[in-house]
Protein backbone atom coordinates (compact mmCIF):
# COMPACT_ATOMS: atom_id res chain seq x y z
CA UNK A 1 0.00 0.00 0.00
CA UNK A 2 1.49 3.37 -1.28
CA UNK A 3 1.30 6.29 1.28
CA UNK A 4 -1.09 9.12 0.61
CA UNK A 5 -0.06 11.20 -2.16
CA UNK A 6 2.69 8.80 -3.93
CA UNK A 7 2.48 8.40 -7.96
CA UNK A 8 3.65 5.67 -9.84
CA UNK A 9 5.00 5.95 -13.05
CA UNK A 10 4.86 2.80 -15.18
CA UNK A 11 6.85 1.62 -18.29
CA UNK A 12 7.01 -1.57 -19.71
CA UNK A 13 10.15 -2.79 -17.63
CA UNK A 14 10.59 0.09 -14.76
CA UNK A 15 8.08 1.73 -13.36
CA UNK A 16 8.87 4.86 -10.37
CA UNK A 17 7.09 5.50 -7.29
CA UNK A 18 7.61 9.47 -6.10
CA UNK A 19 5.70 12.25 -4.09
CA UNK A 20 5.05 15.27 -6.35
CA UNK A 21 6.73 18.47 -4.37
CA UNK A 22 9.22 16.62 -2.51
CA UNK A 23 11.23 15.04 -5.27
CA UNK A 24 11.54 11.43 -3.76
CA UNK A 25 11.86 8.77 -6.41
CA UNK A 26 11.87 5.51 -5.99
CA UNK A 27 12.68 3.62 -10.31
CA UNK A 28 12.65 -0.22 -9.88
CA UNK A 29 13.45 -1.88 -13.07
CA UNK A 30 14.17 -5.71 -14.00
CA UNK A 31 17.47 -6.62 -14.46
CA UNK A 32 19.18 -6.43 -18.40
CA UNK A 33 16.12 -3.68 -19.30
CA UNK A 34 16.61 0.02 -19.09
CA UNK A 35 15.65 2.60 -16.44
CA UNK A 36 14.85 6.05 -16.30
CA UNK A 37 16.23 8.13 -13.50
CA UNK A 38 14.34 11.68 -13.34
CA UNK A 39 15.56 15.07 -12.39
CA UNK A 40 14.66 18.74 -13.47
CA UNK A 41 14.98 22.57 -12.42
CA UNK A 42 11.56 23.54 -10.83
CA UNK A 43 12.54 26.81 -12.63
CA UNK A 44 12.30 24.71 -16.23
CA UNK A 45 14.99 26.92 -17.33
CA UNK A 46 17.42 26.18 -20.30
CA UNK A 47 20.71 23.99 -19.14
CA UNK A 48 22.16 23.53 -22.27
CA UNK A 49 24.79 25.65 -20.83
CA UNK A 50 25.09 25.10 -17.42
CA UNK A 51 26.27 22.09 -15.06
CA UNK A 52 24.89 19.00 -13.65
CA UNK A 53 25.73 16.00 -12.15
CA UNK A 54 24.51 12.98 -11.24
CA UNK A 55 26.25 10.38 -8.85
CA UNK A 56 25.79 7.36 -6.68
CA UNK A 57 25.96 7.06 -2.97
CA UNK A 58 29.15 4.68 -2.16
CA UNK A 59 28.01 0.85 -0.87
CA UNK A 60 30.50 -1.66 -0.60
CA UNK A 61 33.50 -0.30 -1.58
CA UNK A 62 32.83 2.85 0.29
CA UNK A 63 33.28 5.42 -3.07
CA UNK A 64 30.94 7.83 -4.40
CA UNK A 65 30.52 7.07 -8.06
CA UNK A 66 30.49 9.21 -10.88
CA UNK A 67 27.73 8.20 -13.00
CA UNK A 68 26.99 11.08 -15.18
CA UNK A 69 28.63 14.83 -15.81
CA UNK A 70 27.16 17.72 -18.05
CA UNK A 71 28.59 20.50 -18.27
CA UNK A 72 28.27 23.25 -21.19
CA UNK A 73 28.07 20.60 -23.97
CA UNK A 74 30.88 18.48 -22.20
CA UNK A 75 29.64 15.10 -20.66
CA UNK A 76 31.04 12.52 -18.79
CA UNK A 77 34.23 13.85 -17.62
CA UNK A 78 35.69 11.25 -14.76
CA UNK A 79 32.78 8.72 -15.40
CA UNK A 80 33.02 5.28 -13.41
CA UNK A 81 34.40 2.75 -15.38
CA UNK A 82 30.55 0.27 -14.24
CA UNK A 83 28.64 3.05 -15.99
CA UNK A 84 30.56 3.96 -19.40
CA UNK A 85 28.69 3.20 -22.72
CA UNK A 86 25.29 2.50 -20.53
CA UNK A 87 24.26 6.18 -19.40
CA UNK A 88 23.09 8.92 -21.36
CA UNK A 89 20.82 12.00 -20.99
CA UNK A 90 17.72 13.66 -23.45
CA UNK A 91 19.49 16.26 -25.22
CA UNK A 92 16.33 17.90 -27.17
CA UNK A 93 15.00 17.78 -23.51
CA UNK A 94 17.32 20.04 -22.27
CA UNK A 95 16.32 23.78 -23.49
CA UNK A 96 13.11 22.58 -20.83
CA UNK A 97 15.32 22.17 -17.64
CA UNK A 98 15.17 18.47 -17.70
CA UNK A 99 18.33 16.71 -16.75
CA UNK A 100 17.09 13.00 -16.42
CA UNK A 101 19.32 10.53 -17.59
CA UNK A 102 18.38 6.40 -18.53
CA UNK A 103 20.73 3.79 -17.60
CA UNK A 104 20.54 0.96 -19.91
CA UNK A 105 21.00 -2.68 -19.70
CA UNK A 106 20.78 -2.81 -15.71
CA UNK A 107 22.38 -4.64 -13.78
CA UNK A 108 22.49 -5.57 -10.10
CA UNK A 109 24.94 -3.69 -8.80
CA UNK A 110 23.10 -0.33 -10.40
CA UNK A 111 20.58 -1.17 -7.21
CA UNK A 112 21.52 2.03 -5.24
CA UNK A 113 21.00 6.40 -4.33
CA UNK A 114 22.08 8.35 -7.01
CA UNK A 115 21.90 12.32 -6.24
CA UNK A 116 21.21 14.57 -9.22
CA UNK A 117 22.86 18.13 -8.62
CA UNK A 118 22.22 21.58 -9.54
CA UNK A 119 25.23 23.63 -8.40
CA UNK A 120 23.77 27.05 -7.18
CA UNK A 121 20.87 26.66 -8.86
CA UNK A 122 18.73 24.31 -6.69
CA UNK A 123 19.29 22.00 -4.19
CA UNK A 124 20.34 18.10 -4.38
CA UNK A 125 17.79 15.94 -5.42
CA UNK A 126 18.20 11.66 -4.73
CA UNK A 127 16.84 9.06 -6.41
CA UNK A 128 16.59 5.57 -5.33
CA UNK A 129 16.82 2.67 -8.08
CA UNK A 130 16.17 -0.56 -7.39
CA UNK A 131 17.22 -3.64 -9.81
CA UNK A 132 15.09 -6.83 -9.36
CA UNK A 133 17.28 -9.70 -10.35
CA UNK A 134 16.53 -12.45 -13.03
CA UNK A 135 17.19 -15.98 -13.15
CA UNK A 136 19.61 -16.41 -15.99
CA UNK A 137 23.61 -18.11 -16.36
CA UNK A 138 26.41 -16.77 -13.77
CA UNK A 139 28.23 -19.04 -13.97
CA UNK A 140 30.77 -16.24 -15.59
CA UNK A 141 30.42 -14.29 -12.49
CA UNK A 142 29.91 -16.04 -9.66
CA UNK A 143 32.35 -18.98 -8.49
CA UNK A 144 29.35 -20.02 -6.71
CA UNK A 145 27.12 -20.56 -10.01
CA UNK A 146 26.84 -24.63 -11.23
CA UNK A 147 28.34 -24.33 -14.64
CA UNK A 148 26.18 -27.27 -16.21
CA UNK A 149 24.48 -30.35 -14.95
CA UNK A 150 25.87 -33.80 -15.68
CA UNK A 151 22.68 -34.87 -17.94
CA UNK A 152 22.62 -38.56 -19.94
CA UNK A 153 20.18 -41.41 -20.38
CA UNK A 154 20.88 -44.43 -17.95
CA UNK A 155 18.80 -46.86 -19.92
CA UNK A 156 16.82 -46.91 -23.01
CA UNK A 157 14.43 -49.32 -24.18
CA UNK A 158 12.14 -49.59 -27.39
CA UNK A 159 9.17 -47.97 -25.72
CA UNK A 160 10.74 -45.39 -23.05
CA UNK A 161 14.10 -43.89 -21.84
CA UNK A 162 15.75 -43.18 -18.39
CA UNK A 163 17.21 -39.74 -17.97
CA UNK A 164 19.09 -39.16 -15.22
CA UNK A 165 20.65 -35.20 -14.70
CA UNK A 166 23.95 -34.66 -11.79
CA UNK A 167 24.67 -32.41 -9.72
CA UNK A 168 27.94 -32.16 -7.21
CA UNK A 169 29.33 -30.26 -4.84
CA UNK A 170 26.71 -26.87 -5.24
CA UNK A 171 26.00 -24.83 -2.94
CA UNK A 172 23.12 -22.73 -2.52
CA UNK A 173 21.48 -25.89 -2.51
CA UNK A 174 20.20 -26.57 -6.09
CA UNK A 175 16.87 -27.36 -7.44
CA UNK A 176 16.69 -29.54 -10.26
CA UNK A 177 14.14 -30.05 -13.06
CA UNK A 178 13.55 -32.05 -16.27
CA UNK A 179 11.55 -30.53 -18.86
CA UNK A 180 10.58 -31.63 -22.62
CA UNK A 181 11.36 -28.79 -25.48
CA UNK A 182 7.76 -27.33 -24.69
CA UNK A 183 9.31 -26.37 -21.32
CA UNK A 184 7.27 -28.68 -19.38
CA UNK A 185 8.09 -30.10 -16.03
CA UNK A 186 8.30 -34.23 -15.91
CA UNK A 187 7.82 -35.92 -12.88
CA UNK A 188 10.67 -36.95 -11.69
CA UNK A 189 12.72 -38.22 -8.30
CA UNK A 190 14.78 -36.17 -6.61
CA UNK A 191 16.45 -38.46 -3.68
CA UNK A 192 19.31 -36.13 -1.61
CA UNK A 193 22.67 -37.91 -0.81
CA UNK A 194 24.91 -36.71 2.13
CA UNK A 195 25.89 -34.03 2.49
CA UNK A 196 29.85 -33.01 2.26
CA UNK A 197 31.51 -30.22 3.76
CA UNK A 198 27.88 -28.41 3.48
CA UNK A 199 27.60 -29.07 -0.32
CA UNK A 200 24.75 -30.93 -2.09
CA UNK A 201 24.85 -33.98 -3.76
CA UNK A 202 21.53 -34.24 -5.71
CA UNK A 203 20.71 -37.01 -8.33
CA UNK A 204 17.06 -36.57 -10.40
CA UNK A 205 15.63 -39.55 -12.31
CA UNK A 206 12.98 -39.23 -14.88
CA UNK A 207 11.38 -41.80 -17.25
CA UNK A 208 10.35 -40.23 -21.01
CA UNK A 209 7.94 -42.16 -23.57
CA UNK A 210 8.39 -39.96 -26.47
CA UNK A 211 11.32 -38.69 -29.09
CA UNK A 212 12.20 -35.05 -28.46
CA UNK A 213 14.83 -32.83 -26.97
CA UNK A 214 14.98 -33.19 -23.22
CA UNK A 215 16.47 -30.61 -21.24
CA UNK A 216 17.77 -30.92 -16.81
CA UNK A 217 17.05 -27.00 -15.42
CA UNK A 218 19.63 -26.29 -12.69
CA UNK A 219 18.40 -23.16 -10.12
CA UNK A 220 19.75 -21.53 -7.39
CA UNK A 221 17.59 -18.89 -6.30
CA UNK A 222 19.89 -17.57 -3.41
CA UNK A 223 22.29 -16.53 -5.97
CA UNK A 224 19.84 -16.06 -9.01
CA UNK A 225 21.56 -18.46 -10.96
CA UNK A 226 20.30 -20.66 -13.42
CA UNK A 227 21.66 -23.14 -16.04
CA UNK A 228 20.82 -26.26 -17.89
CA UNK A 229 21.99 -29.07 -20.27
CA UNK A 230 20.09 -30.97 -22.98
CA UNK A 231 19.88 -34.76 -24.55
CA UNK A 232 17.72 -36.03 -27.50
CA UNK A 233 15.95 -38.82 -26.89
CA UNK A 234 14.70 -41.09 -29.95
CA UNK A 235 12.08 -43.86 -29.33
CA UNK A 236 12.36 -46.25 -31.50
CA UNK A 237 9.01 -47.65 -31.16
CA UNK A 238 9.86 -51.35 -32.67
CA UNK A 239 6.99 -52.88 -31.04
CA UNK A 240 4.83 -51.39 -33.34
CA UNK A 241 7.44 -51.71 -36.28
CA UNK A 242 7.50 -55.57 -35.39
CA UNK A 243 3.21 -56.21 -35.69
CA UNK A 244 3.52 -54.01 -38.68
CA UNK A 245 6.31 -56.24 -39.73
CA UNK A 246 4.01 -59.21 -38.92
CA UNK A 247 0.57 -57.81 -41.01
CA UNK A 248 3.06 -57.30 -44.14
CA UNK A 249 4.40 -60.85 -43.99
CA UNK A 250 0.61 -61.60 -43.17
CA UNK A 251 0.22 -60.24 -46.55
CA UNK A 252 2.87 -61.50 -48.57
CA UNK A 253 2.39 -64.82 -47.21
CA UNK A 254 -1.66 -64.51 -48.36
CA UNK A 255 -0.71 -63.20 -51.65
CA UNK A 256 1.92 -66.21 -52.83
CA UNK A 257 -1.14 -68.71 -51.90
CA UNK A 258 -3.35 -66.79 -53.55
CA UNK A 259 -0.89 -66.38 -56.71
CA UNK A 260 -0.48 -70.63 -55.95
CA UNK A 261 -4.66 -70.97 -56.51
CA UNK A 262 -4.76 -68.81 -59.41
CA UNK A 263 -1.81 -70.47 -61.01
CA UNK A 264 -3.21 -73.89 -60.12
CA UNK A 265 -7.14 -73.15 -61.41
CA UNK A 266 -5.28 -71.52 -64.70
CA UNK A 267 -3.43 -74.42 -65.15
CA UNK A 268 -6.74 -76.80 -64.60
CA UNK A 269 -8.50 -75.27 -67.26
CA UNK A 270 -5.74 -75.25 -69.57
CA UNK A 271 -5.96 -78.81 -68.94
CA UNK A 272 -9.76 -79.18 -69.31
CA UNK A 273 -9.79 -76.92 -72.56
CA UNK A 274 -7.09 -79.72 -74.09
CA UNK A 275 -9.62 -82.81 -73.05
CA UNK A 276 -12.43 -81.04 -74.64
CA UNK A 277 -10.41 -80.14 -78.23
CA UNK A 278 -8.93 -83.50 -77.94
CA UNK A 279 -12.37 -85.37 -77.35
CA UNK A 280 -13.82 -82.93 -80.25
CA UNK A 281 -11.27 -84.04 -82.75
CA UNK A 282 -11.83 -87.91 -81.55
CA UNK A 283 -15.46 -87.32 -82.53
CA UNK A 284 -14.50 -85.63 -85.74
CA UNK A 285 -12.63 -88.33 -86.94
CA UNK A 286 -15.41 -91.28 -86.25
CA UNK A 287 -17.90 -88.85 -88.40
CA UNK A 288 -15.72 -88.88 -91.03
CA UNK A 289 -14.77 -92.60 -90.77
CA UNK A 290 -18.67 -93.65 -90.36
CA UNK A 291 -19.27 -91.31 -93.84
CA UNK A 292 -16.66 -93.35 -95.93
CA UNK A 293 -17.80 -96.58 -94.72
CA UNK A 294 -21.35 -95.63 -95.61
CA UNK A 295 -19.99 -94.35 -99.01
CA UNK A 296 -17.93 -97.65 -99.61
CA UNK A 297 -20.90 -99.96 -98.84
CA UNK A 298 -23.30 -98.07 -101.48
CA UNK A 299 -20.46 -98.55 -104.15
CA UNK A 300 -20.11 -101.95 -103.25
CA UNK A 301 -24.27 -102.27 -103.06
CA UNK A 302 -23.77 -100.55 -107.18
CA UNK A 303 -21.51 -103.09 -108.23
CA UNK A 304 -23.01 -106.00 -106.90
CA UNK A 305 -26.33 -105.20 -109.00
CA UNK A 306 -24.08 -104.61 -112.04
CA UNK A 307 -22.70 -107.90 -111.69
CA UNK A 308 -26.48 -109.27 -111.55
CA UNK A 309 -27.66 -107.51 -114.84
CA UNK A 310 -24.79 -109.42 -116.65
CA UNK A 311 -26.12 -112.91 -115.61
CA UNK A 312 -29.26 -111.96 -116.75
CA UNK A 313 -30.68 -114.61 -118.87
CA UNK A 314 -31.48 -112.53 -121.65
CA UNK A 315 -27.67 -111.11 -122.26
CA UNK A 316 -26.87 -114.92 -121.96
Amino acid sequence: MLPLGQVVIVNENWFSIYSPGSGDVTVISTEGSDAVLPCSLATKENIESKLFDWTKAAQKDGLRKEVFYYRNGIQNNGQSEEFKGRVFHFQDELKNGNASIIIRNTKINDTGNYTCVFPKLQDPQTKQLIVVPILRDRSDENKAAIRQPIFRIVHATDDGALLQCDVRGAFPKPRLQVQDSSGKNLFAEEPQRPHSDGRYYVTLNATVTKTDRYRCVVTQEEIHHQTHAETFVHISGKVCEDSSGKVAIGWLFGSFVLGIVVVVAVQALLAATKIITISRNKGSRLLLNSSHNQENGASHLENGKIKDSSADPLNS
